[in-house]
């Protein structure tokens, strides 16, 4: 019987449901099996649920614990597994053992006409070797895909040797090979296309993309018209490359990627890659820190690498700039005997293992933390950084919605402990304004909402502790006056919204900031609130703008609850049925109904919703 299975069944249940490794590890911490996933929850979680065949339920019950590796792909959890079982030699991984490991491209650029070609291993031969890929068929793909792009040949045909001994074959008149069996062919021109697949075997495409930019401008400024085309053409196929493209190369040896993440807890993880594999990773859990984020990840690199670290990468990849990595690489460079240097990448394939470093220390803080414990920890941060005198336990916001000068409504949203709570929500319709006013409707929603608690309106206690206003700081000071001239005392900001119509900030009545982008829970919560509020008022508005175009109708003699249905499903809206001849209507109602329907608009030419009194109260 496995006599950890509780606690590894309640681990695996809290994983991510994306691609990854996970490590098998026994009462020693040593490991006995890796292996890749599409969705990690479901396949570690299969381990500890069920029967299995009898190797398989061997390997489960000498199993104390596990880790996992987040991957960006199948792909590289493919990669990364064969890099573990080559390093670890797991005692379970039978199958793999005749290592015959996963294949790798060839091209030795000494030769005239180098060729890239598929080698079940890297060798020390002078040639370079890019990969290793996931099987011979997706190598094949790779190299098929990357000579497409650049017209450069995959046939069997041997340069120098078979120039022009034959016709050119069907890949030349189909456009995919630039016909380099032909006399005229240019070997420098060959080794040129050759580095450009290097180019991209390395990872770096942009590079590539933008030196063909370049020389496609040149060739049109030049009026070479046919050259600029061709070059346009190669271009958009490498575009097309670059964007399949994730990590097929080993341009990041010897290279060190740090995660950092605030949350319930704070996460600092490091993804190593050696000789261009994702060899593990390192994971430190702790309390939130003092400092801020620059501060503090410089401190943890110092320690961990002085101290924790027994190897030395030739660059570490941060998450953000820090003020001392001058300093800090200086210290390091002095332990290591070498340069060590310190980076942090804002664009291209670097950019892309600090974000999947970054979701490694997200997720394990995940996976680590219960949902209740990352709510909690997410309003803590919100009560230190609003100095807020109490726990926001209720937080109530408030957004105002309108048509023009009429129908204005306002919309109040609760969340409880972070969660919505929908039976608190409350709706309000705007009396007694001379058109649109935001200002006056939003004083007028805030001093009814805390007129109804004053009047000992029990659906409308407790007070918030924590008001939220869709706006800037005058909209926050109108409902703070609002609750002030009814004795009431709450803490209010606005939601500052940002081009993308996102909450990028909190802003006091008096004007000052809180930005709230830096950390992702609380970000996130802000701005599904914002949303909610939104989504209420405009809902409430079209139920009332629906309400007030039936009621309408109902004022036209004949018109009864079926054939306003009738008129409103034929014709979709109030106005189209406005605008409607009579046969039209005919088409729809009797006859004399339809003339009714006519005569009313087109004689008294009522508009619906001519006064914000005449639509329903709901709510208040």
């Amino acid at each position: 019987m496995q006599k950890h299975l509780p606690e590894l069944q309640d681990k695996a249940s809290r994983l991510p449901l994306l691609p990854g490794v996970y490590i098998m590890l026994d009462e020693h911490s040593e490991v006995i099996y890796v292996g890749k996933a599409k969705k990690l929850k479901n396949r570690v979680s299969s381990y500890f649920h069920g029967e299995h065949l009898p190797k398989v339920a061997a390997m489960v019950e000498k199993v104390a614990d596990f880790n996992v590796i987040v991957a960006g792909s199948e792909f590289e959890a493919l990669v990364l597994e064969n890099s573990l079982i080559k390093r670890h030699k797991p005692h379970y991984n039978i199958l793999l053992k005749d290592d015959k490991g996963y294949p790798f491209i060839r091209l030795d650029q000494r030769e005239e006409y180098p060729v890239m070609s598929i080698s079940g291993r890297s060798g020390k031969d002078g040639a370079r070797y890019f990969g290793p890929f996931g099987g011979r068929s997706q190598t094949r793909d790779i190299i098929n895909t990357i000579c497409k792009a650049l017209l450069l040949p995959d046939c069997s045909r041997k340069f120098p040797r078979d120039i022009g001994k034959e016709r050119p074959c069907l890949n030349y008149h189909m456009g995919s090979c630039a016909g380099w069996c032909l006399r005229d062919s240019s070997a420098e021109d060959y080794r040129a296309r050759m580095q450009q697949a290097m180019l991209i075997l390395d990872g770096r495409s942009g590079e590539l993309i933008e030196d063909l930019r370049r020389q496609m401008e040149q060739a049109a400024e030049e009026l070479r018209f046919e050259r600029a085309a061709e070059l346009r053409d190669r271009l958009r196929a490498v575009e097309g490359l670059a964007n399949k493209q994730r990590v097929i190369s080993t341009a990041f040896a010897d290279t060190d990627a740090v995660g950092f993440c605030r949350g319930a807890r704070t996460c600092f993880t490091v993804l190593h890659f050696v000789d261009g594999d994702l060899a593990g990773k390192d994971v430190e859990m702790m309390d939130e820190p003092l400092e801020e984020d620059a501060e503090a990840v410089s401190d943890l690199v110092r320690q961990y690498y002085t101290a924790h670290r027994g190897g030395w990468p030739k660059s570490i990849l941060l998450p953000v700039e820090i003020e001392d990595r001058e300093e800090l690489e200086t210290l390091l460079s002095e332990a290591a005997g070498r340069r060590v240097y310190i980076e942090t990448p804002r664009r291209g394939e670097r950019m892309r293992l600090i974000e999947s470093a970054a979701i490694n220390a997200r997720e394990e803080i995940r996976r680590r933390t219960t949902q209740a414990q990352r709510r909690s920890k997410t309003l803590e941060w919100l009560q230190k950084a609003l100095e807020l005198e109490y726990f926001p336990t209720r937080i109530e916001a408030i957004d105002i919605s309108n048509l023009g000068d009429t129908g204005i409504v306002a919309a109040m949203t609760v969340h409880v402990d972070g969660k919505p709570l929908k039976r608190d929500y409350r709706k309000f319709r705007m009396r007694d304004l001379d058109g649109q006013d935001d200002y006056a409707s939003m004083y007028q929603a805030v001093y009814r909402r805390f007129q109804h608690y004053v009047d000992g309106d029990e659906k409308f206690a407790p007070l918030p502790d924590l008001l939220l206003i869709d706006g800037g700081d005058v909209h926050a000071a109108t409902a703070r006056q609002a609750a002030e001239d009814l004795g009431i005392s709450v803490p209010v900001f606005g939601m500052v919204k940002d081009d993308r119509h996102r909450t990028r900030a909190l802003i006091t009545p008096e004007g000052r900031e809180i930005g709230i982008s830096g950390n992702q829970a609380v970000f996130a919560l802000v701005g599904n609130i914002q949303e909610e509020t939104h989504r209420s008022a405009i809902t409430y508005q079209r139920l009332l703008r629906s309400e007030s175009y039936n009621s309408t109708l109902d004022k036209i003699e004949g018109v009864g609850p079926k054939r306003r249905a009738d008129l409103m499903k034929a014709f979709k809206s109030v106005r189209a049925i406005r605008e409607a001849e009579p046969e039209q209507l005919q088409m729809v109602v009797p006859k004399n109904t339809a003339q009714a329907v006519y005569n009313y608009f087109h004689n008294e030419e009522p508009k619906p919703c001519e006064s914000s009194q005449d639509l329903p109260e709901a709510g208040s």
